[in-house]
């Protein structure tokens, strides 16, 4: 396999450097200088290891029907938001202990560099979330640490802009709620097993700020999927925000220009509307009055491809 088609892998993955190194054991500064084109000849062990930790894994619904009948407990924790009842029908989004890591972008197992002992995934805590290096991103949900990676172009033109308009709307209207955008803290739990980082948030109630920190469930969060967060953000967190109280929840999805709008008010529990990125997408916490023009994200994004 040559440099280049593990680069190919690699982005169709969406697996960061640190991510490759943990799953081939192979230091972060030789996978940076190897996939990054700086060693011209790498080893030849170093290559295969490169190789093995780049091979696809099956997808999580063809291991699970190759699995026992009997059902996990994500599978069960889930249950209201399998593929029938979300509307991105044409993939398969399953909680799959057998597939669970590679699918949600996790990090791999035991991470003792970061923390005085080893610990299983499902064990973490903020405390170790906390030692984490400052160049490496990551969340922590239910104890489980998942890899971020760095955003991509499109990434970070979707939420600045989304930011700078709710920020526009805000201040026109001399509104109390504070907008955010990534990277901010968020105890969405107020225990000590779950931080999230939603790419733009918005905050209502002031005593949520304290040290730096959120501390509770956002009024509003979205999120822009890339291809390392796309299950955990459409699944994982769509649970874990509608159980913490958050109000309003945006899936932006690039590769396919849509936007999934939930609204979780108790009005409309799971009131769920779906926009292209031609429409102009109204926000339920300001009864519609804040409206994102999706055509503006489009041709911004169209500059990044001339």
């Amino acid at each position: 396999m040559t440099i280049e088609e593990m680069n190919k892998i690699k982005t169709e993955l969406g697996f960061s450097y640190m991510k490759i190194a943990e799953i081939s054991g192979l230091p972060l500064s030789t996978v940076q200088k190897v996939l990054g084109g700086i060693t011209k000849s790498p080893r030849h062990e170093t290559l295969k290891a490169l190789e093995k930790a780049l091979c696809p894994v099956p997808r999580a619904d063809s291991v699970r029907q190759s699995s026992s009948s009997e059902k996990s407990p994500y599978q069960e924790r889930s249950a209201s938001f399998r593929e029938a009842d979300h509307p991105d029908s044409d993939d398969k989004y399953y909680y799959d202990p057998a597939s669970y890591g590679r699918s949600f972008g996790m990090v791999r197992e035991a991470l003792p560099e970061y923390g005085s002992s080893p610990k299983k995934q499902g064990d973490y805590t903020i405390s170790d979330y906390l030692n984490m290096p400052d160049d490496i991103r990551v969340e922590l949900i239910d104890g489980v640490i998942f890899d971020m990676g760095a955003p991509i172009l499109r990434h970070q033109v979707i939420a600045g802009r989304l930011y700078y308009r709710i920020t526009q709307f805000i201040d026109a209207h001399g509104g109390s709620c504070i907008p955010f955008i990534a990277p901010v803290d968020v105890q969405l739990d107020c225990d000590e097993k779950t931080m999230v980082q939603p790419d733009v948030l918005i905050v209502c109630d002031p005593q949520k700020y304290r040290e730096g920190k959120i501390f509770g469930a956002p009024d509003f969060a979205a999120e822009v999927i890339s291809p390392s967060t796309r299950r955990k953000d459409y699944i994982l967190k769509l649970k874990k925000y509608f159980d913490a109280g958050v109000k309003e929840y945006w899936i932006i999805d690039p590769s396919k220009e849509r936007v999934i709008v939930y609204n979780f008010t108790e009005e409309a529990p799971l009131d769920v509307t779906m926009y292209s990125f031609e429409d102009k997408v109204p926000m339920a916490l300001y009864n519609g009055d804040l409206v994102i023009d999706f055509t503006d994200i489009k041709h911004a994004l169209q500059k990044l491809e001339t």
